[in-house]
C-alpha cells in the first residue's frame, strides 16, 4: 500500500514539472529548457534562493593633468659671461635659485651658488667665512658678490676664548671686525659687491635682533664700499607689520614667506631676484634682462631725449642714454664756462636803466621796451 502512494506522488511531481513544457511551444521549450529545472526537493522546501549576478564596478577614470607652463628654454651661457656669486646662509641658497630662474635667457650672466646653510659669522668654528672667501678670491672663482646672511648669528661669540652675548658691546665690536675683514677682501681684489639686508621675521624678538644685526651690517657695508640694498619694507604687510603674503613681481598675491616664519617661499625669493636685478645693472649691463615696457614715444625725435622712468612696472627701467658712461678722467665743466661764450669775459649786469630801455621783443623789455624806429625817428624829427 505504501509503496503504491509514493509511486502516485513520483507520477504526479513528474506530470506537474512535464505537463508545461507539453503544452508551450517549441520555442518556448527551448527557452523552458535553458531555464534551471524544478526538483522534488524544491518543491518540499521551496526553490533555492537566485545568487544575484555580481555587480561590475565602473572603472574611474583618470582626471586629466593640468597643462603645466612651457619651461624656460635653457640658454647656454657664453665662455666669458659674467659670473655673479652668491655667498650667504641658507636664504643665499634660496636667492641663488631665484636668480638662475631671473637670469635662465641672460648668457651674459653666470649665478653661482655658494650659499651654506647653519653659517653666519658668529659661528667660524662652524664654518669660517673669511677663509672660504679668501680661497674663492685667490681661485678668481666670480666677479660679482652678493651677500645675504644673518638669520643664524643671534648667539653667542667667542672671541679668543671670551665668550660674549648677543648684540652686547663686545659681540658688536668682534661682529663689525669679522664684517670689515670680509668686506675688506672683496675691495682689495676690486670685486664689486652688493649687500642685502634681512627682511622682518614672523617672532617680534627675533625680528628685532635680526633687525639690529641688519644695521650693523648696514653700516659696514657703506664703510666697506658694498651697496646695500635694503629689503626691510618691502616685504612688510600692508599693516606695517610681518605678514605671509604679498604681491608678487607680477603685482598677485602670493605667499612670500614659508611656515618658519623665516625664509622666502618661491614668489618671495623671485621678487627678492627682481629688486636685486635693479641693483646688479649698477655694475652688470651686457645682455641684462629688461622689463618689457612700451615705451609711446618711440619712433620720434622726444625717444632719444633724458626723460624720468617709466611708471607702473617700468619705474624700475630707466633709457638707456641714462646709462651713458661717461670717463672717469672728464673734468666737468664750470658755472662760469657755460654762461660765457668762447671764454670772454662775462658783461657787467644790466642796470634798471638799461632793462626800461630794452627794445621791443627782447626778453628783457619786460613790457615796457622802447621801438628803436620810432626812437629814430623822434631824434630825426628834432
Amino acid at each position: 500500500m505504501v509503496r503504491i502512494i509514493v509511486a502516485l506522488l513520483i507520477g504526479m511531481f513528474v506530470f506537474v514539472d512535464v505537463a508545461p513544457a507539453l503544452a508551450q511551444s517549441p520555442d518556448t521549450m527551448l527557452l523552458a529548457q535553458a531555464q534551471k529545472r524544478r526538483t522534488l526537493f524544491d518543491l518540499l522546501f521551496g526553490d533555492e534562493p537566485a545568487k544575484q549576478a555580481p555587480v561590475k564596478q565602473p572603472t574611474r577614470q583618470q582626471a586629466p593633468t593640468a597643462s603645466l607652463p612651457p619651461a624656460k628654454p635653457q640658454v647656454e651661457k657664453a665662455a666669458d659671461a659674467t659670473r655673479l656669486a652668491v655667498f650667504g646662509d641658507s636664504m643665499a641658497i634660496d636667492l641663488s635659485k631665484a636668480l638662475e630662474r631671473h637670469y635662465a635667457e641672460d648668457a651674459n650672466l653666470m649665478v653661482i651658488n655658494q650659499g651654506v646653510s647653519s653659517s653666519g659669522f658668529v659661528r667660524d668654528d662652524f664654518f669660517d667665512w673669511n677663509a672660504a672667501l679668501r680661497k674663492q678670491i685667490a681661485a678668481d672663482s666670480f666677479d660679482l658678490a652678493v651677500v645675504i646672511i644673518g638669520i643664524n648669528d643671534r648667539q653667542d661669540l667667542r672671541v679668543n676664548g671670551e665668550s660674549f652675548a648677543p648684540l652686547s658691546e663686545g659681540w658688536t665690536a668682534a661682529y663689525q671686525a669679522r664684517l670689515a675683514t670680509f668686506l675688506g677682501q672683496l675691495r682689495a681684489a676690486r670685486k664689486p659687491v652688493i649687500w642685502v639686508g634681512l627682511p622682518p621675521m614672523s617672532k617680534t624678538q627675533y625680528s628685532a635682533a635680526i633687525s639690529q644685526i641688519a644695521n650693523i651690517q648696514r653700516l659696514a657695508s657703506f664703510s666697506g664700499g658694498a651697496e646695500y640694498l635694503d629689503i626691510y619694507e618691502r616685504f612688510l604687510g600692508e599693516d606695517g607689520k610681518y605678514s605671509d603674503y604679498g604681491p608678487d613681481v607680477n603685482g598677485q598675491n602670493a605667499r612670500m614667506r614659508k611656515d618658519d616664519g623665516i625664509h622666502f617661499a618661491t614668489a618671495g625669493s623671485d621678487k627678492l631676484a627682481f629688486y636685486l636685478s635693479q641693483t646688479i645693472r649698477t655694475f652688470y649691463r651686457g645682455g641684462g634682462v629688461m622689463s618689457a615696457v612700451a615705451d609711446p614715444l618711440q619712433g620720434t625725435d622726444a625717444a632719444a631725449m633724458l626723460r624720468p622712468p617709466y611708471q607702473g612696472l617700468g619705474q624700475t627701467r630707466l633709457l638707456e642714454i641714462a646709462g651713458a658712461v661717461i670717463p672717469i678722467s672728464r673734468a666737468p665743466a664750470r658755472a662760469d664756462d657755460l654762461l660765457g661764450a668762447l671764454s670772454q669775459p662775462m658783461a657787467p649786469p644790466f642796470t634798471l636803466a638799461e632793462m626800461v630801455r630794452a627794445p621791443i621783443g627782447r626778453v628783457d623789455a619786460f613790457g615796457v621796451g622802447y621801438d628803436p624806429a620810432q626812437a629814430l625817428e623822434n631824434t630825426s624829427g628834432r
